[in-house]
């Protein structure tokens, strides 16, 4: 996981000490936080260290390391795999607020899917920003994805419903649908995506296998802030986090599962469109916090 350089580097140093007493543990908890974990779960992780230390459980830094490796991995675990229907088309619903590079998401996992062998679609549906449309049809034609696109200012749903049937008309196996940001009010908003799962819905005859929330990992506590509204109106199913490309503040997707309970599904570390990691949590904890020494 390239994102995690920077980390691994802090970490890998601490892990380094002879002795596990109250500077060490005091360096470990100061490094959670500069990775952008947050408060909340630092104490929480932290508090299972000390207790192990106390107990004397934990004796040596590398048995430290390994029982927080295994609380990290914990913590992060739950359905991480992309799902997708039994009978095609499956629908994947992106949601978050403008600037979290959700368009240009749409364009890596529609690139990753045509690794897998699948046929993707592309739906231009936030409206409300031509940027957003000419946006996704440049990914489109780079990648040789078709884009079902309508004018600025057209009916949301009414293009993910065009989305939909155009896909099984043609064959596509997954259909990645944009979605609107930012509105003129959040009510208005919050009120669109539940409008556009709707007829999402209704077009497919089931509910859509994901709807992800692209978040900037670079926000941190703010992610999680502008996360809550999303997560009230459509039934999220789980969270990409991008721009965790060269920033030594991975520890933000700790963070982000603590608080909102939803699994992790995949991390945006570049801007090209391979630039797309699957998450699996053992991988990012054993990444971040390295492998036992072997003595």
């Amino acid at each position: 996981m390239r994102f995690l350089r920077n980390l691994v580097q802090r970490f890998t140093q601490i892990f380094q000490h002879q002795q596990v007493d109250e500077a060490f543990l005091d360096e470990l908890e100061e490094a959670l936080l500069l990775a952008d974990v947050g408060m909340a779960t630092t104490e929480k992780l932290m508090s299972a260290i000390r207790n192990g230390v106390k107990r004397k459980e934990l004796t040596t830094a590398q048995e430290v390391r390994a029982a927080l490796r295994k609380a990290t991995a914990e913590l992060l675990s739950g359905e991480t795999q992309l799902r997708f229907g039994e009978l095609p088309p499956t629908v994947w619903l992106f949601v978050g607020v403008n600037g979290t590079g959700k368009t240009t998401t749409l364009a890596k996992f529609a690139r990753w899917l045509q690794k897998q062998g699948k046929k993707p679609l592309l739906v231009a549906a936030d409206t409300f920003r031509a940027a957003a449309i000419d946006q996704l049809k440049v990914w489109g034609e780079r990648l040789r994805v078709p884009v079902i696109a309508h004018q600025m200012g057209a009916d949301p749903a009414a293009v993910a419903f065009d989305g939909v049937q155009a896909a099984k008309a043609r064959g596509h196996d997954v259909v990645l649908i944009d979605t609107a940001g930012r509105m003129h009010t959040k009510v208005n908003l919050l009120e669109e995506m539940r409008k556009i799962y709707r007829v999402v819905t209704k077009a497919l005859e089931r509910k859509p296998e994901e709807v992800l929330l692209v978040l900037d990992g670079t926000t941190g506590q703010n992610a999680i802030a502008q996360a809550e509204g999303f997560t009230r109106a459509v039934p999220v199913t789980g969270i990409v986090v991008t721009k965790l490309d060269g920033t030594a503040k991975g520890g933000a997707i700790l963070a982000i599962k603590d608080r909102l309970g939803i699994p992790i599904k995949a991390v945006g570390v570049g801007e090209t469109a391979d630039d797309l990691e699957l998450f699996d949590p053992y991988a990012f904890a054993t990444a971040l916090l390295g492998e036992d020494e072997q003595g």
